[in-house]
């Protein structure tokens, strides 16, 4: 990547050490531009317009304004800028509502430094990252869902087929396209062809995408 497209960065979390580790580790990537630092949720949105970040890494317990808080806010006065969630917390609830407002992607704190380089460059092209943390969240919240399951209006609305339901829902665990396949005795082409009607109906451009859709709306 050039100068002229570098990735601008904002780093959020209250405790400075964790902070600074993580600035300086991006710091060492000429693609990255770190150009705001905050402590807690309030501060990153009072000065969030002056220096325009492409992406917030953004952490969950924080005094004055908190980070689930502070996404919702971010995601509804400034919708252009993505968020991937830095947390130490591995409860499916609070990936799920992070998602479902917006947040971009989800990180846990002890992951490996390539992970958050490849999440970054992943959600500043295509909008969502969609890693293996996130892809066990979602397959533990698919098991666990009740049985009977309520039709969605909005998957109805939309043109959703009960077939591309049962798909998203696959997708959703993170059931590769063979396995969807094997599963549903369908062809592999066909499973891929289920998956990219329902990516045009929902207007998403990619898997992880269509993930986060399907979470905001209440499908997965």
């Amino acid at each position: 990547m050039s100068n002229l497209t570098k990735i601008r960065i904002a780093v959020t979390d209250d405790h400075a050490l964790f902070r600074r580790g993580l600035v300086s580790l991006l710091s060492l990537n000429d693609d990255f531009e770190v150009v705001l630092e905050a402590s807690n949720g309030q501060e990153l949105i009072d000065n969030i317009s002056e220096t325009l970040p492409n992406i917030v890494l953004m952490d969950l317990n924080m005094p004055v304004l908190d980070g689930i808080r502070a996404t919702e806010r971010i995601k509804k006065q400034f919708p252009k800028v993505k968020i991937i969630v830095i947390s130490m917390h591995d409860e499916d609830k609070f990936v799920t509502h992070l998602m479902s407002l917006g947040a971009n992607g989800y990180l846990l704190k002890d992951a490996h430094p390539d992970e958050v380089e490849n999440a970054i460059y992943t959600v500043f092209k295509e909008d969502y990252y969609y890693g293996p943390f996130l892809v066990k969240v979602m397959h533990n919240r698919m098991i666990n869902k009740p049985e009977k399951k309520t039709e969605n209006q909005l998957s109805i609305q939309i043109g959703i087929s009960d077939r591309e339901l049962e798909v998203l829902e696959h997708i959703c665990q993170g059931t590769t396209t063979q396995n969807i396949a094997e599963m549903l005795c369908l062809s592999a082409r066909t499973v891929e062809g289920h998956r990219n009607r329902i990516m045009e109906k929902t207007g998403t451009k990619n898997v992880a995408g269509l993930v986060a859709w399907a979470v905001r709306n209440g499908i997965c």
